[in-house]
């Protein structure tokens, strides 16, 4: 639990965020702004009742919800009403200051203005860069990126096996006299290996012969299902003895599973193609800290 001083501390933020400060995710007018993470359910009442009001403006509940998506992510997470006294209290703070300021006229000052400006200018970016990718991904453009990402994928064969490993040669040859009279595998991988998956009976699971390194691969993939290596493998790890259960192609990953790597790319391929095309639109002219012209990226 977080002590009354930290989260005191950490919520002094959110009376930037009730005075309207610019959301993190507008920094990056490139990026994909992340969803936001809403609070545990709680017994809020209905409807979006005035929780305060200072200098007759009035604060709304649904102020202070916004507010608590600008917090970390881990009061985020936290149910509203449990830092809602506290987070309440900041964002009043918020406000008199606010207020205070406005009195005396710093809402009009250059310096304020030029920070307004570029924190319209964000705001602007970020909500244009939120249409494009709306417009973009749809489940048909998503779809469509599957199909040419599992297209561009290689067909790889994979191996299921299991192993034990040893110290010595001598070790891994003593198992293999053991497994020609018959002895279970799985059996003697609980007994005799020293690998973390020894209690698993060995087993590997399915692999490429990129995953593991070239000795292990090359004999692994030379065996038939229901074979084992005959002789003892060397690799950095020690002596290996494998068995292998199964041979297949490697299965494409489904559409759920690739769905949020393709909404990434589709993401970032709209986003640079469109940022292309709106410099090709723009008369851009940059200067190095000499003064000197600058070559322009197309």
């Amino acid at each position: 639990m977080l002590s009354r001083f930290v989260l005191a501390a950490v919520l002094s933020v959110a009376s930037a965020v009730g005075a309207g400060a610019l959301p993190a995710s507008a920094a990056d007018p490139t990026g994909v702004p992340p969803p936001a993470v809403t609070a545990a359910a709680t017994d809020l009442p209905p409807g979006n009742p005035v929780v305060a009001r200072v200098n007759g403006v009035e604060l709304h509940l649904a102020d202070v919800e916004a507010a608590q998506k600008g917090l970390p992510p881990q009061l985020q997470k936290l149910p509203l009403a449990q830092i809602y006294p506290m987070l309440l209290e900041r964002m009043i703070d918020g406000m008199v200051v606010t207020d205070a300021a406005r009195r005396e006229h710093l809402d009009q000052s250059p310096e304020v203005q030029r920070r307004l400006k570029l924190v319209e200018d964000r705001l602007l970016q970020q909500a244009y860069v939120e249409q494009i990718l709306k417009a973009a991904q749809s489940e048909e453009a998503l779809k469509a990126g599957y199909q040419k990402l599992i297209a561009q994928q290689p067909a790889q064969e994979e191996v299921h096996a299991r192993h034990i490993l040893v110290k010595t040669e001598a070790e891994a040859n003593s198992i293999i006299d053991q497994l020609n009279k018959g002895a279970d595998f799985a059996t003697l991988a609980k007994k005799y290996s020293t690998d973390p998956g020894a209690a698993s009976g060995g087993d590997l699971g399915y692999f490429t012969k990129t995953d593991m390194v070239p000795a292990f691969s090359a004999a692994a993939f030379a065996l038939k299902p229901g074979q084992y290596t005959k002789t003892p493998v060397k690799t950095e790890f020690g002596w290996h003895v494998i068995l292998v259960i199964d041979r297949r192609v490697k299965p494409p990953p489904s559409f759920d599973e690739a769905r949020e790597e393709i909404s990434h790319k589709l993401a970032r391929d709209v986003i640079e193609a469109k940022l292309k095309e709106l410099r090709s639109e723009a008369k851009v002219e940059a200067f190095g800290l000499d003064g000197k012209p600058l070559p322009i990226a197309q």
